[in-house]
């Protein structure tokens, strides 16, 4: 029996949704949070997250309405993979501080990453208003927008959040993220190279550009800026997985399936 085209995902497509998680990239208000946490330079090991669990959990026992409090608490959570638990603590502070923005912020992330994608739209709306727009709000809604294959809203609110925060890497990341998601990888490649090329990009971004790069054959390439992140034997694991990827691809296409 040949495969039928719904039988087949686009795996180019679903190596970017696979590997490039776009909200990952996002930069919301509680961002500044870490910096508090643990000290000036924040947590970095997984111990000290779960320290920071322990300190801010008994705070937030103490008074589980206090907004900053809550953030904190909530972003320690999220550290440590407790990303339900993390919604939850915002979810009851925000129904005690209904009008706090950065705890709106935090909130409206929190959901996008379980998955709740409508109700983070609702309430990333009220993390910000139109005379005052947040370019980091502005980039969680399109990284969100992205997420519901609704490319045109996401890059919408990648451009508003651009005007307002030119350059910034997190940004440039995700509306190149919005463009490998259609497959459109020449312009993805574009914009994941200009946030490459911030002073403040994260390790991600890089990666996803080695990934973009390598969804377009240009293998030893790929891997060489993928070396810049990953240890060497990681970077070829990765360049290997998706070699297979594109030659199964390629094996479904010459028996006459056409993703779609």
């Amino acid at each position: 029996m040949r495969p039928t085209s719904r039988a087949i995902p686009l795996l180019r497509t679903s190596a970017i949704a696979l590997a490039l998680l776009a909200l990952a990239a996002c930069k919301t208000t509680n961002d500044d949070v870490t910096g508090s946490i643990g000290g000036a330079s924040g947590p970095r090991t997984e111990a000290e997250w779960r320290q920071a669990v322990q300190n801010y959990g008994t705070r937030y026992q103490e008074n589980r309405n206090d907004p900053e409090t809550a953030i904190r608490y909530a972003e320690a959570l999220r550290q440590t993979t407790q990303r339900a638990q993390a919604v939850a603590v915002l979810e009851q502070a925000s129904i005690a501080n209904p009008h706090y923005k950065g705890l709106l912020g935090a909130y409206g992330r929190a959901l996008a990453e379980v998955g709740r994608y409508d109700q983070a739209l609702e309430v990333l709306s009220r993390a910000h208003t139109p005379d005052q727009p947040d370019w980091r709000i502005l980039n969680v809604q399109g990284a969100v927008f992205d997420q519901l294959g609704r490319h045109e809203d996401a890059r919408r609110h990648y451009a508003s959040a651009l005007k307002i925060k030119p350059d910034e890497s997190s940004i440039l990341s995700n509306l190149g993220l919005s463009y490998a998601l259609v497959n459109d990888l020449k312009r993805a490649e574009d914009y994941l190279r200009q946030a490459s090329q911030q002073p403040d990009v994260a390790p991600k971004a890089r990666q996803n550009l080695a990934l973009v790069i390598g969804l377009q054959g240009r293998f030893d390439e790929a891997e060489a800026i993928a070396r810049r992140e990953l240890s060497p034997d990681q970077a070829a694991a990765n360049i290997a997985y998706l070699r297979q990827m594109l030659s199964q691809q390629a094996n479904w296409e010459r028996l006459g399936a056409q993703p779609g």
